[in-house]
């Protein structure tokens, strides 16, 4: 309990608190004595002036000491000082203490402030303020004030100003403290798998920001759970139908049911295809999401890249009665892995094609902006719903759910295309107008110009 931040916090405080009272008081008392000395200082040398000028004037009014005796008495109970008169002769006329009076003075005594005496005739005595007493002289002690000294009132303060603080820093490190001990029971939570769990981050300051930070942190993770666990429940979906077709003919035919023949091998070979096929996908997905897939970029025409794929794709258009027609500049030169900027290409042609139905048109569009190369797949499908748009390119995402493997592919083509154009630092974008069709287009940094890749083989980021 004692490591945790509150604790420290606490200490941290306490302490420099204590050194800021404790030099605070130290020369605050310094210079509160110093300032309160002088002021007796200069207080007393007042109070010592007047007393000798009326000690002269006494003098003179009474041509002799007879009335000095009873004024120190009442200068001594005022003032809790000790005052003598001592004569030209040194013998004492006059003693606030009554104690000394006609005792004669034996060589000089050590006083705090020794005035002379003038009468009508020049020096007539000195007054001596607190002497030492004389020997044989009992020591008469001043009178002590309740006053308390400025140092026990220094400490009391300090005392009472620790105190405070004690209690404002636990109350201030409570609330400073709260949200850390919200985020770290958050943490602790989203550890144990729980990826609801989010953090309050109401102002603006640091630990807010943090918060924030761990929500956003929380919701990738919640989202990646969930493709995660979507990933293998659809790769799970996607095999079991092409593997129960394959056990099918196979029981089929050892129990005599099916007889091995041309047609049963050439649907199970279609089925095994499909598997082939499939494995392939994800494997490229998966190297292409996580960063490890080789790129062989050179220096390629992008519209000779486009024709190959059309030419490619092209029975399967006309088996469909599908016009394919392409528009391209002369040459489009980018700096691109050629083998895989061409399977984006097909994979587009692919989808367009499977979605268009016969009598259709898929056109393909190959250009060049400024520095950026820009391919345009266009059909005159079904199109898209707008709902459907954000989804296209995720895994296993069919826009038409009664679709089958064979009709609708497997759900991959869309979403390796966008990681491979991406890889390039392209994007991908798709516009479509439901019951009208769809228009899928990519750009790619043009082969000169500031944005162009330089010709060789690199790994992707």
């Amino acid at each position: 309990m004692f490591y945790s931040i509150r604790w420290r916090l606490l200490f941290s405080f306490v302490v420099v608190i204590g050194v800021a009272l404790g030099m605070a008081a130290f020369f605050a008392s310094r210079a509160a004595n110093t300032e309160i000395e002088q002021y007796q200082d200069r207080t007393e040398a007042l109070r010592s002036e007047r007393l000798q000028a009326m000690l002269a004037r006494e003098y003179a009014q009474s041509q002799g000491w007879q009335e000095a005796q009873g004024m120190l008495e009442q200068i001594g109970e005022i003032y809790s000082q000790r005052v003598i008169v001592v004569n030209r002769g040194g013998q004492v006329v006059a003693d606030s203490h009554s104690l000394l009076v006609g005792r004669f003075m034996v060589g000089p005594v050590k006083s705090d402030r020794r005035l002379v005496v003038v009468g009508p005739g020049g020096d007539v005595g000195t007054m001596l303020v607190n002497p030492e007493p004389l020997p044989g002289e009992t020591e008469v002690l001043p009178v002590e004030t309740n006053v308390p000294s400025l140092s026990r009132i220094f400490i009391w303060s300090g005392i009472l100003a620790g105190g405070v603080a004690l209690i404002l820093t636990l109350f201030l490190s409570r609330r400073i403290l709260a949200p850390v001990e919200s985020l770290s029971r958050a943490a602790r939570a989203l550890a144990g798998g729980d990826f609801s769990r989010r953090v309050e981050a109401r102002s603006k300051d640091e630990v807010s920001e943090l918060g924030r930070t761990f929500n956003t942190m929380a919701d990738e993770l919640a989202r990646t759970e969930e493709i995660r666990s979507s990933l293998v429940a659809d790769v799970a979906h996607e095999l079991r139908t092409p593997l129960s077709n394959v056990k099918g003919y196979l029981e089929a035919i050892k129990d005599g049911v099916v007889s091995p023949d041309e047609a049963t091998l050439e649907s199970m070979h279609e089925e095994v295809l499909l598997l082939t096929r499939l494995i392939e996908d994800l494997q490229e997905l998966a190297l292409a999401e996580s960063g490890r897939m080789t790129l062989h970029i050179e220096l390629c025409d992008l519209a000779e890249l486009a024709r190959k794929a059309v030419v490619s794709i092209q029975p399967q258009a006309e088996a469909k009665d599908i016009k394919l027609r392409m528009y391209a500049a002369s040459e489009v030169l980018i700096h691109a892995d050629p083998g895989r900027i061409g399977q984006v290409i097909r994979n587009l042609l692919v989808n367009a094609s499977n979605y268009t139905p016969s009598g259709g048109s898929i056109r393909v569009v190959v250009n060049r902006r400024e520095d950026e190369a820009w391919v345009s797949v266009e059909d005159t499908g079904s199109g898209i719903p707008n709902e459907e748009l954000p989804h296209v390119f995720e895994r296993f995402h069919r826009v038409d759910r009664s679709r089958s493997r064979a009709t609708g592919g497997v759900g991959l083509g869309l979403t390796i295309a966008k990681q491979l154009v991406e890889a390039h630092g392209g994007k991908i974008m798709v516009s479509s107008q439901n019951g009208k069709g769809s228009t899928f287009t990519f750009t790619i940094p043009a082969g000169t110009g500031p944005n162009a890749r330089s010709v060789s083989s690199q790994q992707v980021p």
